[in-house]
Order: structure tokens, then sequence, then C-alpha cells
């Protein structure tokens, strides 16, 4: 359902639905019985100034009974939010699609504490398009390749693609060589199957049993000596992450570089499979050991990166593909 208010500052307004009977006579008291605790006045000032407006723009007031709407839309009020030290770059622009390489740590998507500091509000300030819309999500600790569509005239072409999986995506990540103890040997490239799920209630996406519904290929591109080296002699640093076991002389544990290409969606899956097979991406802090909550380290990004995205484009009809210029720290 459309908005009757424009996008505020980069945000959309919230929409409430009212419930069809209740002991509430108007919309009024409805709101005051939801968050009449935390800012009455402020309520009362937002009904009083015409601020929260039902289907068609309507302005509701302190009278309004409950069942003259189902739906209202209203602006929150937003608290200030902390700068995060990280900027977008934009790869590709046309009157169709918005391509950026999205950091580690900004959110893809309003939400929770980040507001203003998701990828979505920045670009739609920066670049003046209120109607700009992800195609796809990261989640916030993984950085790389995001599409967003500027048009809402050809938005759903591109929908249609992502439904029917006609978009292949490809990751990389840097984890150990050797999985860790308890884990079989691993023949490369491997396939991952297995049934996921994620409860909205629940931090962690789960492998359950069933039909699965989740598949990963992953290969191994190339290692890393102990000595901080690779086979193409290219340094990296070799302080150990969160998880991750020494070698038997004491020397830190190897790392490899890991393409992956998912060939299903799921929250988390590349990170869950990953870990399945004993190789926990670096400075996971969820998969396989859910660590204590703390601040972000922005010096130890997760070692997870959208590398590219491919797929016949439905305006032009052409074959396209958009590459990350960003590198994953631990695989330069």
């Amino acid at each position: 359902m459309q908005s009757p208010l424009p996008v505020r500052d980069g945000v959309n307004a919230t929409r409430l639905r009212l419930p069809d009977e209740g002991p509430w006579t108007t919309a009024l008291d409805y709101m005051m019985h939801r968050w009449g605790h935390i800012d009455p006045q402020g309520i009362e000032d937002r009904f009083d100034a015409g601020e929260i407006v039902g289907e068609a723009g309507v302005a509701l007031d302190r009278t309004t009974p409950l069942q003259d709407h189902t739906f209202i839309w209203y602006y929150r009020t937003l608290p200030p939010e902390t700068r995060i030290p990280v900027e977008l770059n934009i790869l590709h622009q046309d009157d169709h699609l918005l391509v950026v390489d999205k950091p580690h740590f900004l959110p893809t998507t309003p939400g929770g504490t980040y507001i203003q500091e998701s990828a979505l509000v920045r670009l739609r300030n920066q670049l003046g398009l209120p109607d700009l819309i992800p195609m796809h999500r990261l989640d916030r600790m993984t950085a790389g390749i995001l599409l967003l569509s500027t048009n809402p005239e050809t938005r759903g072409k591109y929908q249609v693609l992502f439904e029917k999986r006609q978009v292949q995506k490809e990751y990389e990540c840097v984890s150990a060589v050797e999985p860790a103890p308890g884990h079989p040997a691993v023949e490369f490239p491997v396939v991952v199957r297995n049934r996921m799920t994620k409860s909205r209630s629940y931090l962690l996406a789960e492998v359950i049993d069933g039909e699965p519904n989740a598949e990963t290929r992953i290969e191994r591109l190339r290692t890393f000596d102990p000595a901080g080296g690779t086979a193409q002699g290219q340094h990296v640093s070799r302080e150990p992450a969160a998880g991750f076991r020494g070698e038997p002389d004491g020397g830190p544990p190897r790392r490899a570089l890991y393409r992956l290409e998912p060939h299903s969606g799921k929250t988390h899956q590349l990170r869950v499979h990953m870990a399945s097979l004993g190789l926990g991406i670096v400075n996971d802090t969820f998969y396989p050991e859910l660590l204590d909550k703390a601040p972000d380290n922005y010096a130890r990004p997760l070692q997870l990166l959208a590398r590219g995205i491919r797929f016949v484009d439905p305006i032009s009809g052409s074959p396209v593909e958009y590459r990350s210029r960003l590198e994953l720290s631990e695989a330069r």
C-alpha cells in the first residue's frame, strides 16, 4: 500500500494498522494505549498539527473515530545517531539502477538503532532519490555489491529476476585452511545443502531436519602460509581471530580465500554453511559460536564480501555483471 506521505530525510513514514475493534473510541485513544507512556504530549501535538494521516492523506484529529481508518501514517521522531566511520562507493548509475559497494558495519536498510546510518537512507539523501529501493540485502557486517532500483516504473522487471533466481551472486571469504577439530577434511569444490530456518525472535539461523532449502557451492581459491604470505607472496595480518586455533607448533593458523556461490538466499546462509564445515569465517561473532555482544571493532570486520552479481538486464536484454572493488583486509 502506497504511503500518502512522502519520504522525509531519506526515511519512509511509518504505517500503523488500527484494530477493527477494542475499548478505544478514537485513533488517539489507541495510540495513547500503545505509546502514551513514552510521549503523551508529543502524540497529542501531532494530532493537533495534522501530522497523522489516513488513507488518501486525510489528516486525523483528536476526535477521529477508530473505525474511520484501517491504516494511518506518521513520521517517527528519530534520535540522534553517531555516524558509522565508513563510506559507500558508487560503481554504476543509470535511469533504472544504482550499484554501490557497501562497506562492512553499515546496514542495508533502516531498522533498530540504525536509521540515518543505513545505506538506503544515506544514498537517498546524498543523491536526492526518495524512490530508491534495494533489490536485495546484505547483512550489516557483510561488504560488497549492492543493487538498488532508482525507477519505480521498471522496478518490477528487476524484482522478477530475483524472485525467479535468475541472478547469479558470487562472494568471497577468509577462513581456516583446515576444519576445526571434530570436522572431517573437505574436498573442494564442495556443495553444501541443508534446511535452514531463522526466527525473528532468535538471533541465529539454525539448521534443521527436512528437505534442503539452502545450497552453496564453495571453492578454495588460494591459501596463506603461516609466515604471513600466500602462494602468490602477498602479505596478510597474522593476528589470530576469535575462535581460531593455531598450528601445532604454536604459530598462527593457516588461512585461505574461498569463493562462495549461493543458489538460495537464506539469512546468514553463507556463514552457517562455512561453519558447518568447521571453517567459520574470520571475525564472525555469530557462527560457529555466538560471542558476547561488544562494540563494533572497525579494525576487524567480518571477512565476507559480495564480490559480484550478474544477470540478463530486462531493459537492454544484454548480460551484465558488476564487480566489487573492495578487498577483504585479511586477503590482501
